[in-house]
């Protein structure tokens, strides 16, 4: 029954509204308190997380690349300056060969044909010379040890003396030094020589390769920056990722449950508090706006229908009012001629037209009372009929006729009976809009139609609801009667009332051939779990 909706351009169409649940009214004004509590709950736990914005996260994870960055440049840099530090030694250790081998070649050539001492000792000095000046210098490679050094100038040194011990027997003739002194000297410089010049080839040997060392560190740094930044630019979006598109997500989610009329403030997701927190405590602070305009369009609503219920009401008690006048008037004008059988059936009349007045006005109030939430086991024929009970005189009113087909047999329900009693008779009001003058309602019930349902069909044979307002007839202050007629929450509210008993409202429609409300509650022994000082949306 698209019982607050209507056709467009169809003027002989009623204008169709969801009637109140003024119980789900009730409901929500009785815990006003409870909602403020609950607010202030919210408030507090959001403001008394330690502050850590996303700024400053964004902040740190641009600080960490930066100090990455910054860390593999000073790397690189002091890689290169070791390399440059090694290869001014390498250019040394050259020269110092390149000495070392002419002083031997030298050597040579004043062993075998007499010349050249004085240029085997002049590059034995300069060797001598240019390694105590990369000494003095203080440019030393860790590689090479003091020992290594202090080795090379050792064997320099002797390597030198000994040429110079050479040279003066050669050129000073008051020397004279006996052939076998003189074989033992040339030994000694072949001996020093050749160690030295092993000294200095083996020292550029691990020179050159501790260069190349260096330059294969320096060729990998970048490969592994590119590792570790490509691992660490995945990890920051993927974080950055989850602080600010998973609270969009849930902020979505929010807005899709205060579309559908839910209310509840937002508490906190994380154990520190963020821009977020910021945004929760104002979409809090709208909740709360929201759930006092909320509530005064419900009680606009349960007035509206109260009053609806009250113009039929009204009428049926005018038959037992006029009873009662007319036999108060008869009893009192024909007392004395009346014989006592004849006043004590006349005062029964009197209080059987009393006690159904009194019934009456109390199936209003039952309706209208504001009560606590008590879940218990109902028997759905019994309800369907209090319902239908209430609704009569309004039935009577609009010329309809109203069928009920509710087997006795049903499998027992349960639930709030004044919450459930609000959804159906919202669905028959709704039915009444929906029909004609002399139009048809059906009331039925089944047990065998959904497993573990009691499915109960309010049927109408009235205009129906277009196929494109199906979709929009349970959202929350859709209507399409006129200003002030209706505030379209009575299904809402209705649909919200079932699916917190742990079923739901369904229907089926068809322009021109009426409409079917399926209301679905699960038949089990266990309770329905609504949460006491819950509200219904």
């Amino acid at each position: 029954m698209a019982h607050n909706v209507r056709a467009p351009d169809a003027s002989t169409t009623p204008a169709l509204d969801a009637h109140p649940v003024s119980g789900a009214a009730e409901f929500a004004d009785a815990i006003p308190s409870a909602d403020d509590r609950l607010q202030e709950a919210a408030r507090r736990a959001l403001l008394e997380r330690p502050s850590v914005s996303i700024r400053a996260r964004i902040a740190l994870a641009f600080l960490l690349l930066l100090a990455l960055s910054g860390g593999s440049v000073l790397a690189s840099w002091f890689l290169l300056s070791q390399a440059q530090r090694k290869l001014d030694l390498l250019v040394v250790v050259d020269r110092l060969t390149i000495e070392v081998q002419q002083a031997r070649r030298f050597e040579k050539n004043y062993l075998l044909y007499g010349t050249n001492l004085a240029d085997a000792l002049e590059h034995a000095r300069q060797a001598s010379e240019l390694l105590a000046a990369h000494l003095a210098g203080g440019e030393r490679d860790p590689a090479l040890s003091e020992r290594t050094l202090a080795t090379l100038a050792r064997d320099l040194g002797q390597y030198e003396d000994l040429l110079t011990s050479l040279a003066r027997g050669a050129h000073d003739p008051t020397v004279s030094t006996a052939a076998q002194d003189r074989d033992e000297l040339v030994a000694r410089v072949r001996d020093r020589g050749a160690r030295t010049t092993s000294d200095v080839l083996q020292m550029a040997a691990d020179e050159r390769r501790s260069v190349q060392d260096t330059l294969n560190v320096a060729k990998r740094i970048p490969l592994v920056l590119l590792a570790v930044t490509l691992v660490l630019a995945v990890y920051v979006a993927n974080f950055l990722g989850r602080q600010i598109v998973g609270p969009l997500t849930r902020f979505v989610d929010v807005t899709q449950r205060i579309a559908s009329g839910d209310f509840t403030p937002l508490m906190p997701a994380r154990r520190y508090r963020d821009e977020f927190s910021n945004l929760s405590l104002a979409i809090n602070r709208m909740l709360q706006e929201l759930e006092h305009r909320y509530q005064v369009m419900v009680e606009s609503h349960k007035l509206r229908a109260v009053g609806t219920l009250t113009a039929g009401i009204a009428h049926e008690l005018n038959n037992p009012l006029n009873n009662i006048t007319l036999t108060a008037s008869t009893l009192r004008q024909f007392h004395s001629k009346l014989d006592e059988p004849q006043r004590l059936e006349m005062l029964d009349e009197l209080v059987a037209e009393a006690d159904r007045s009194q019934k009456i006005v109390r199936n209003l109030l039952d309706f209208t009372r504001q009560t606590e939430t008590a879940i218990e086991p109902l028997n759905l024929r019994s309800l369907i009929q209090d319902v239908v009970g209430l609704a009569q005189n309004q039935v009577k009113l609009h010329g309809c006729t109203l069928e009920l087909h509710v087997p006795p047999d049903l499998p027992a329900i349960h639930g709030d009976r004044n919450l459930l009693r609000q959804v159906f008779l919202n669905l028959l009001l709704n039915a009444l809009d929906a029909i004609d003058k002399g139009g048809r309602i059906q009331v039925t019930a089944d047990a065998g139609r959904e497993p573990g349902f009691v499915v109960t069909d309010v049927a109408d044979n009235g205009t129906g609801i277009p196929p494109h307002m199906i979709g929009a007839i349970f959202d929350p202050f859709f209507t399409t009667k006129a200003t002030g007629k209706g505030t379209g929450l009575g299904l809402s509210m209705s649909r919200g009332i079932v699916r917190q008993h742990g079923g739901d409202i369904r229907v089926r429609s068809r322009p021109g051939a009426g409409s079917t409300f399926s209301v679905l509650l699960p038949s089990t022994q266990v309770e329905a779990q609504i949460p006491a000082g819950a509200r219904v949306p």
